[in-house]
C-alpha cells in the first residue's frame, strides 16, 4: 500500500475542510477542495484514474496552505499528501508549453537575488511611480499576458537597499550578549522589503543578540520545494549551510562558536527550513534550531533595556497612542506560519509588548490571502479574488494597520488593499516593534512612513 492511500485513509469526508479551503472557496467544485484530491488520490492508487492534464489542474489549484490539515476532525496529513503529488504534477505532460516555461522563467530567476536585482534595476524608475499607476490604468501591463501582469501587480517600489547586501559578517550585540544567532535574509525579500531584514537586525542586536549574516547566502528553496521541484531544493538548501560553514569556525569571520538559532523573518521560508533534516537527508548541528523571528524572542523574551524603551506608536493624526485611544492592528496569519508551523499566540504577544496596542482579529484569519508561494503568480484570477476577501476581511476590522510576517502575504494583501474604500498599510510586526524602540513619534515616521534611521552596531546610518 502506498503512502498517499496510507495517509488519506482517515478521510471520512466529513466536510469541515472545504469552508477553510482557500481553492474550494473561489472555485466552489469538489475536486478543487481536500476531499476531492483525496477521492482522486486513492483512485489514482487503486489504478481506477489515470493522472492526466485534466485530473493533474485539480491539484495545481490547491495552494498547499494546510488550512484543511488544522480543521481536520480525523487527523488526515493532507500536507504529506499534496507534497508527495508535487514532483509528480512537474511532468512534462500535465502543462503545455507556455506554463512550463514560465514556471521555468521564476525557477531560474526569484531564488537569485542578483538575477533578480539585474532585472529590477533598469525598473527603478518605474516602481512606485506615477508612470506604473498609469500603465496600470491603461491596461498595459495586461498585454504581456496574465503571468506577466501578476508579477508586475506586486512590485513595490525599489529603494537604493534593494540592490546591496552590505551588512557585516557579524552584527555585535549591544551590551551583554544573550544569545547568537544567523539570520537568513531571504531571496525576494531583500530585494522587495530589506527594510525588514534592517529591523530584525536593529531589534535583535539590541536585545542583546549577537547576529550572523554570511554574505553569500542565497535562497532558502521554499519556493521550489512547494512546487515539488527536489532537485533545485536540495541544491538551494545545501548552498545556505554552506554559506554559514563559510563563515563560522575557528579563523573565520564570525568566529568559532556555534549558533543558537538561524532567524528567519518570512514564515514560507522558516516553514521549508524546518525541513532540512528531511530535505537534505541529514542534520546540520551548525545551524542548530531553525526559528522564526517572532518565534525566538517570544522565547527568550525581550531584554528588560530593550522593553524600558519600547514608546507608544503615533496614530495618522500624528498623536501617541494611549490606554484610552489605542493603535489598532489587524494581524494577518500567513499559511505557513499559522497552519505550517503552529505559530499564532507568539506573534501576537510580541506586539503586545508595545505599549497601547490593541489587536483586531479578521474573522477569517486561517484562510489564505491567495499569494502561496507562486500562486498568485501562476494562478492570478483565483488568487486576485483571494486577495480581495483578505484585504476587505482585514480592512474590515476596524484597524489602522495590517500585519504581516510573510512577504508573499505583504505584497499580495498591499496590492489588494488598492481597491478597498479604506486600504490598510501592511507592515511586517518587526518592524513595528523596532519603531516602537526608535521611539514611537520620535522618528518621525508615521505608521506607513518612511523607513527610519539605520542604528545597527557597527553600521554608518544610511538613508534607504
Amino acid at each position: 500500500m502506498s503512502l498517499p492511500f496510507i495517509a488519506a485513509d482517515p478521510c471520512v469526508h466529513c466536510g469541515f475542510c472545504l469552508p477553510t479551503c482557500a481553492s474550494y472557496r473561489v472555485l466552489a467544485t469538489e475536486m478543487d477542495s481536500p476531499r476531492g484530491r483525496i477521492h482522486a488520490l486513492k483512485a489514482i492508487d487503486a489504478g481506477e484514474l489515470v493522472l492526466d492534464a485534466t485530473v493533474a489542474k485539480h491539484f495545481d489549484s490547491c495552494l498547499g496552505c494546510f488550512a484543511c490539515v488544522t480543521a481536520c476532525p480525523a487527523g488526515v496529513r493532507y500536507d504529506q499528501l499534496i507534497e508527495t503529488m508535487r514532483p509528480r504534477l512537474n511532468a512534462p505532460e500535465l502543462r503545455n508549453p507556455a506554463q512550463r516555461a514560465f514556471r521555468r522563467l521564476i525557477f531560474a530567476l526569484l531564488p537569485y537575488p542578483q538575477r533578480l536585482r539585474a532585472l529590477l534595476a533598469p525598473l527603478r524608475a518605474y516602481a512606485g511611480t506615477p508612470l506604473q499607476a498609469l500603465a496600470r490604468r491603461c491596461g498595459l501591463t495586461r498585454l504581456f499576458g496574465p503571468q506577466v501582469a501578476a508579477m508586475e501587480k506586486l512590485l513595490p517600489p525599489l529603494p537604493a537597499q534593494s540592490f546591496r547586501d552590505d551588512w557585516p559578517v557579524l552584527v555585535p550585540a549591544v551590551g551583554p550578549r544573550r544569545h547568537r544567532v544567523g539570520l537568513v535574509l531571504g531571496c525576494v525579500q531583500r530585494v522587495f522589503e530589506p527594510g525588514v531584514n534592517a529591523a530584525a537586525i536593529r531589534v535583535l542586536a539590541a536585545n542583546g543578540i549577537e547576529v550572523v549574516i554570511p554574505p553569500d547566502q542565497g535562497c532558502c528553496g521554499a519556493m521550489t520545494h512547494h512546487q515539488g521541484e527536489l532537485d533545485q531544493t536540495r541544491e538551494l538548501a545545501s548552498a545556505l549551510v554552506s554559506s554559514f560553514e563559510a563563515v563560522i569556525g575557528p579563523g573565520r569571520p564570525a568566529g568559532p562558536e556555534p549558533l543558537d538559532a538561524v532567524l528567519v523573518a518570512a514564515s514560507g521560508c522558516g516553514h521549508t527550513m524546518k525541513s532540512y533534516g528531511e530535505i537534505l537527508s541529514s542534520r546540520h548541528p551548525l545551524l542548530g534550531t531553525v526559528a522564526d523571528i517572532q518565534e525566538f524572542l517570544d522565547a527568550v523574551g525581550l531584554s528588560d533595556s530593550f522593553q524600558a524603551e519600547l514608546q507608544p506608536l503615533p496614530h495618522d493624526d500624528g498623536t501617541p497612542a494611549s490606554a484610552e485611544r489605542p493603535v489598532q492592528l489587524a494581524y494577518h496569519d500567513a499559511c505557513h506560519q499559522l497552519h505550517g508551523q503552529g505559530l499564532a499566540a507568539q506573534p501576537r504577544r510580541l506586539l503586545g509588548r508595545i505599549p497601547h496596542v490593541r489587536i483586531r482579529e479578521a474573522t477569517e484569519a486561517g484562510v489564505c490571502c491567495g499569494s502561496a508561494g507562486i500562486y498568485n503568480l501562476v494562478q492570478p484570477e483565483e488568487a486576485a479574488e483571494l486577495g480581495r476577501i483578505k484585504a476587505a476581511d482585514l480592512s474590515g476590522t476596524g484597524a489602522q494597520l495590517a500585519v504581516s510576517a510573510n512577504i508573499g502575504c505583504t505584497l499580495q494583501i498591499r496590492q489588494a488593499m488598492e481597491a478597498q474604500q479604506r486600504p490598510l498599510p501592511v507592515l511586517h510586526p518587526i518592524e513595528l516593534l523596532d519603531r516602537s524602540w526608535q521611539g514611537g513619534l520620535q522618528t518621525g515616521t508615521g505608521l506607513g512612513g518612511d523607513e527610519p534611521r539605520d542604528v545597527t552596531p557597527g553600521r554608518e546610518a544610511e538613508s534607504a
